[in-house]
């Protein structure tokens, strides 16, 4: 997929919203997103403030994670009537609910045009991996792997080495950070993380829990990497106080790392 680069910031960070995770509740945040319509709406408004791509989680009819591929059909659909200009991630957690079975399932079912697909889920069942990968590459999908540490990294380079994942496929998320048990993202875990890449996967994101998200997302551009915003990480303001929504820490966002890649031309360039 041509990556989106419509964005109101010079150094052409690619901005992802995740709008809700497959835990959050309205009791946690009323502006939380859990319906199509309002998925739908938050795209259209984070589109607005500067995101690229949605990462698209779906629920159900009783507010449960969902990998239901015609909830997922509806949800892009609805998506692309909204923010025509939004691309369109899916994610294949498994939110402690799905196997690797299901997870494979929906890859097959919906054929996206984008998946998350996290290595240390996959590893659940290796046996299904190569199916998993195979199922991408045949449908086009564009997958992101995700990584929540040096030991997931080094398992995603063992498959590419073994040939299970494509050679091509080398588009990463480093989360940093937790949500259960909750810690807070450092931006002192950024660097480390980025220099075990060693090159070899130009195309990285980074995310963030808790209310240091704004903070590492700046971070995370000046060392050259794209950034996922939104309330499956966080749904603070940097002074710990509920953000009105996932379009103002977007905008946020947009607002200092204009002031940022002002300030410093070379922040797109990766570090040696």
């Amino acid at each position: 997929m041509p990556r989106n680069t419509a964005y109101p910031n010079p150094a052409k960070t690619r901005i992802t919203v995740a709008p809700n995770g497959a835990r959050r509740q309205k009791t946690d945040h009323a502006a939380l997103p859990l319906t199509i319509f309002e998925l739908a709406k938050t795209a259209r408004d984070c589109q607005a403030a500067g995101a690229g791509m949605i990462h698209l989680h779906v629920r159900d009819a009783n507010r449960v994670h969902s990998l239901d591929a015609d909830l997922y059909r509806n949800a892009i659909a609805e998506i692309a009537s909204q923010a025509p200009e939004l691309d369109v991630q899916i994610t294949t957690e498994s939110g402690g609910l799905f196997d690797v079975e299901d997870q494979l399932a929906c890859l097959r079912a919906l054929r996206p045009a984008a998946a998350s697909i996290s290595v240390r889920e996959i590893m659940r069942a290796p046996d299904l991996a190569p199916r998993i990968y195979a199922t991408a590459a045949e449908s086009g999908t564009e997958v992101q792997h995700i990584l929540y540490d040096t030991d997931d990294l080094a398992i995603l380079r063992r498959m590419i080495d073994a040939q299970i994942v494509p050679d091509h496929i080398r588009d990463i998320l480093l989360v940093l950070g937790r949500y259960n048990p909750p810690r807070p993202a450092r931006v002192s875990e950024l660097a480390p993380f980025v220099t075990a890449l060693a090159g070899d996967f130009p195309n990285w994101t980074a995310c963030a829990f808790g209310a240091n998200e704004h903070t590492v997302m700046l971070e995370a551009a000046r060392l050259g990497g794209d950034v996922r915003i939104g309330f499956e990480n966080n749904i603070c303001r940097p002074d710990g106080t509920l953000a009105a929504d996932n379009a103002e820490n977007i905008a946020r966002f947009v607002a200092a790392h204009q002031t940022q890649a002002i300030q410093d031309p070379a922040q797109k360039e990766p570090p040696q």
